[in-house]
């Protein structure tokens, strides 16, 4: 989550995509979020919710110009991926997009860029 281009990064972990970027852009969590008015702009899916705290935790080490090049490379027109429903495959440029974010098929998977 970001408050737009260029703007603060947020990142965090979650089972339920939509309701929690629904939390945050409504401003129903206090802190960060809430003072900054993010938008969803990038996310990544994972089968097992360790997976997803341990490459939370990965990219967190990231400087901010990996973190934004990961955006960048899966979302270059900062698309606001929230508003196109329920944050499900094919939503904001249909499945060619779905298959660029995914975490499996990013070539930075794994390993700092």
């Amino acid at each position: 989550m970001a408050s737009g281009k260029g703007g603060p990064l947020y990142m965090g972990v979650t089972n339920d995509l939509a309701r929690r970027a629904h939390e945050h852009r409504e401003g129903l969590v206090p802190g960060f979020t809430k003072q900054y008015g993010v938008k969803t702009f990038w996310y990544e899916e994972h089968d097992d919710f360790r997976e997803g705290i341990a490459r939370e935790k990965a990219l967190k080490e990231w400087n901010c110009a990996w973190k934004l090049q990961l955006i960048n490379e899966a979302n270059p027109e900062w698309c606001d991926l929230y508003p196109v429903g329920r944050m499900g495959p094919g939503l904001c440029r249909g499945d060619d997009f779905m298959k660029r974010r995914r975490l499996s098929r990013h070539p930075g998977a794994g390993r700092d860029p």
